[in-house]
């Protein structure tokens, strides 16, 4: 009786391991909010459910943090005195990813990141 349970655990531990994207690379992201649109760079570091790396836009760079929970995604940072927060899903290849996006409530919209 234990030999089945066995095999079903590592099963299951393989599929939720193939379903965890790896988030680290380059991501070019299209972004669209009520006061105008970008196409700024993000840098992604993943170790885990963490997120850290860099975004480099139209507003400059910053640092990244972040989190990754199954598919959705969020991260942060500060642009000019703002504190920007994109939420998002990722798509089950792990290359895509979309969501919303708000800049310190002064402008928010959609977003979608593509991997490099």
């Amino acid at each position: 009786m234990k030999k089945p349970l066995i095999l079903f655990a590592a099963v299951a531990l393989l599929a939720a391991t193939a379903l965890s994207a790896d988030l680290t690379g380059t991501w070019n992201v299209t972004v669209t909010l009520d006061a105008g649109s970008g196409t700024p760079t993000f840098e992604l570091k993943q170790a885990g459910d963490k997120l850290t790396g860099t975004y480099s836009g139209q507003l400059g760079t910053a640092d990244v943090t972040g989190t990754v929970k199954d598919n959705d995604v969020t991260m942060n940072f500060v642009v000019q005195g703002a504190n920007v927060v994109y939420k998002g899903k990722i798509d089950s290849t792990g290359k895509k990813m979309e969501g919303t996006c708000d800049y310190g409530g002064q402008a928010s919209g959609t977003w979608v990141g593509t991997k490099k």
